[in-house]
């Protein structure tokens, strides 16, 4: 039998958000109601956006949710059957990276942007587990714009966990999730704004 967890608003950093085989810490938010909103406008010019792609079972397919892939060095990085290649950082990201590795005490060498337009737009079930990135390393998510649902799965048992992320809040990833979890991003009709979310991760 599936058992589904929710949590409320109410957070404590050190508090591990899953019961067992990886861990997720939520910080809230870690910028300003105008600053969040200042670097959310910022981003949405300043990032060179393009549709994200896939290619599934033969299939290419093109997605309204766009994306871009920021890091310290000229790389790629190759997911769901496709290989991006990666932009020099931009001031704006830069900055925020800076407020990430400061909160979470971590370090990133790059960052995966994703644009949703609107609810209808989401993520499906998958785990950020490419060869690329570093074994168990932290992954932190950024979320500006629409408040959303993000939520996780365990792959042996089911059991879910769900937690919304707010305008300027900040989720780390850690320890084994990535071979014990997947995660989304679910779409709704109930949303109608957009939101950028900003992933800080370790390529190797």
């Amino acid at each position: 039998m599936q058992s589904k967890l929710h949590f409320e608003e109410e957070y404590d950093p050190n508090l591990n958000l899953l019961p067992h085989d990886g861990t997720v810490y939520y910080f809230g938010k870690v910028l300003s109601e105008s600053e969040a909103s200042a670097y959310f406008e910022q981003l949405l010019r300043g990032v060179k956006w393009k549709n994200d792609e896939s290619r599934i079972f033969g299939k290419h397919y093109v997605t309204k949710r766009k994306v871009a892939w920021y890091s310290d060095i000229p790389t790629t990085y190759s997911y769901s059957g496709v290989v991006r290649k990666s932009l020099a950082w931009n001031k704006a990201l830069l900055e925020l990276k800076a407020v990430v590795e400061n909160v979470t005490g971590e370090t990133f060498n790059s960052c995966l942007c994703n644009l949703y337009h609107n609810g209808e737009e989401g993520m499906g079930w998958h785990s950020d587990d490419e060869a690329s990135l570093k074994e168990n390393g932290a992954i932190a998510s950024l979320s500006l714009g629409a408040e959303r649902k993000f939520a996780f799965k365990h792959k042996q048992n089911g059991e879910k966990v769900e937690k919304w992320l707010s305008h300027g809040s900040l989720l780390l990833m850690g320890g084994t999730i990535q071979k014990h979890w997947l995660h989304r991003l679910p779409p709704t009709k109930k949303v109608d704004s957009p939101r950028i979310n900003l992933t800080f991760r370790t390529m190797v």
